[in-house]
């Protein structure tokens, strides 16, 4: 169905601090793929996660994106206004008996969910969370450059949509605005891949089309350690911009010629968008910032 439609796709930080490296790398990914299709670029900041957001962090990595020529279209999308829809979409879900209330504390879950909140009948008394009813079924998807992936839902049983500080998980809200923003293509980094194939089960239940996916690898440190805020990766640099768009292309195996490199941010992005090829990317799960990438079949 999507192959008829103009290619829709997104960048969707959290703005729980400044643009690092990391994400800098996947946002370009995710526009040089959606511009070399002629498509649309969106912006969503993921702020629900409110313990976690840092003030002022959303407008400076809008500032970032601007210096370093992503310029995203339409209007940028907050989760934060959204919470009524969510709520809606949860209520219907609890209706259809889809869902329940779990109040399992982390100290008694492992790594795969029991179920055994499900059988329970009435509110709690303790705060809870709520689940969505899985089952062993197996979701497959062909991810554009790690390959057919297939995974069975109960590896981890049923999964979160609401958290129990009243928050609305990452898993839900992404499916919810997906949908809403008409996205038919997603790219990401290798470390989401992983969720996808619940968020598809979402997208099955709630009767949403499934987006084609693009799990791009991730940039790691010296430790082999993906680069992210919780292992409090920097800002990036802002004082030489088409320096960084270069070595990002550079990362992103694009070969950009030696020539480029003392060339405007815009003509970087032009030359970028003209020769994109994301298939240099395939089977590749993580890269190195300091040496050459690691290239690793993907198991699942």
């Amino acid at each position: 169905m999507f192959d008829k439609q103009p290619y829709i796709g997104r960048f969707a930080p959290s703005p729980s601090g400044p643009l690092h490296f990391g994400s800098l790398y996947t946002a370009l990914a995710s526009f040089l793929q959606a511009r070399s299709k002629q498509g649309l670029w969106l912006l969503r900041i993921d702020d629900l996660d409110i313990p976690r957001n840092i003030k002022g962090a959303a407008d400076s990595i809008l500032k970032t994106l601007d210096i370093f020529g992503l310029h995203w279209d339409q209007s940028v999308f907050y989760q934060s206004q959204l919470v009524d829809i969510y709520q809606e979409v949860l209520d219907e879900l609890f209706k259809e008996n889809l869902i329940y209330p779990c109040t399992c504390s982390r100290k008694i879950l492992t790594d795969i969910y029991s179920g055994r909140c499900r059988e329970k009948h009435g509110e709690p008394q303790n705060p809870y969370a709520y689940r969505l009813k899985t089952d062993s079924r197996v979701i497959s998807f062909n991810d554009e450059l790690q390959g057919l992936i297939s995974y069975n839902l109960a590896t981890h049983g049923d999964f979160i949509l609401k958290r129990k500080d009243h928050i609305i998980a990452y898993q839900f809200a992404v499916v919810i605005d997906d949908n809403r923003q008409q996205i038919n293509h997603v790219v990401r980094g290798y470390d989401l891949l992983e969720a996808t194939p619940r968020q598809i089960y979402l997208q099955q239940i709630l009767g949403f089309d499934t987006p084609r996916y693009m799990h791009v690898p991730v940039i790691i440190d010296e430790q082999g350690y993906k680069l992210s805020k919780q292992t409090l990766a920097t800002a990036v640099d802002l004082k030489n911009p088409s320096k960084i768009i270069y070595e990002v292309l550079t990362l992103l195996k694009q070969n950009p010629p030696t020539e480029l490199q003392q060339a405007p941010v815009t003509e970087m992005l032009n030359w970028g968008i003209k020769h994109w090829d994301p298939i240099l990317l395939k089977s590749c799960r993580s890269i190195s910032r300091l040496s050459n990438p690691t290239e690793l079949n993907v198991a699942m």
